[in-house]
């Protein structure tokens, strides 16, 4: 079993990321979506049309600071739905957002010499953070992924769109599906990004889905917010 320490820092250094977007840490990224093409906003609760990677602005903590919200081993943030038992680690392989016609194999993202974690070379692709936790296993795993990428969409362009209970599979490596149903669509500024909300100990099986929202500064190659899809596991194929 992986150390508590190790995975909230691993967690935490995820957020770091999510810190730095449109600062430098992402910026190969960024860079290579030449104007904004967003779709207009969706209804409310759902956030405006999504753009490349996933992230929030300065304030994370680094990555090797406590994690601010550490709690004691089994416990955590209360499921917001009846939730399905969670599973055993396994590596994830495909994501499927029927909702959005997503079907996508999973890149591995890691950490870069900067401690900071990578997005997916294929802007065609979701990654999901390899050293944080497996989907439908217990706690918070975190699946990024580009909305634009040379003026064109990409794999989450319209992720702001998603709505309450709409489904989100997970195919694993150990043959199982895990099945999750969106909670929640949040959109935030990048300055206010909430990241003990995000990555914060659970007492269950959480997903979560991170893009960019919002204005798009086309001189800047910079997205003002991010959008965040929070779902729980609910059933398992």
């Amino acid at each position: 079993m992986a150390d508590p320490t190790a995975r909230r820092r691993a967690l935490l250094a995820a957020a770091l990321v999510l810190a730095l977007l449109g600062a430098g840490a992402l910026a190969f990224a960024l860079g290579r979506s030449g104007e904004q093409d967003a779709a207009a906003p969706p209804d409310p609760p759902a956030a405006s049309a999504p753009s490349d990677g996933g992230a929030a602005e300065s304030g994370a903590p680094a990555p090797d600071a406590p994690a601010p919200d550490a709690q004691p081993e089994g416990t955590g943030a209360a499921p917001p739905r009846e939730a399905a038992d969670p599973l055993p680690a396994s590596r994830p392989e495909r994501l499927r957002v029927p909702a959005l016609d997503v079907d996508s194999p999973l890149e591995g993202l890691g950490q870069d010499a900067q401690h900071v974690m990578e997005t997916p070379r294929d802007p065609a692709k979701a990654g999901w953070y390899t050293p944080g936790t497996t989907p439908g296993a217990r706690g918070p795993a975190v699946v990024a992924g580009h909305v634009t990428w040379n003026g064109k969409p990409s794999v989450f362009y319209e992720l702001g769109k998603l709505a309450k209970d709409a489904e989100i599979e997970v195919e694993r490596a150990d043959g199982r599906t895990a099945v999750f149903r969106v909670d929640r669509t949040e959109r935030y500024p990048k300055k206010r990004f909430p990241t003990v909300e995000v990555y914060r100990n659970l007492d269950h099986a959480g997903l979560r889905l991170i893009t960019c929202g919002g204005t798009f500064d086309a001189a800047k190659h910079y997205y003002a917010d991010n959008v965040v899809v929070y779902a729980t596991l609910t059933d398992v194929r």
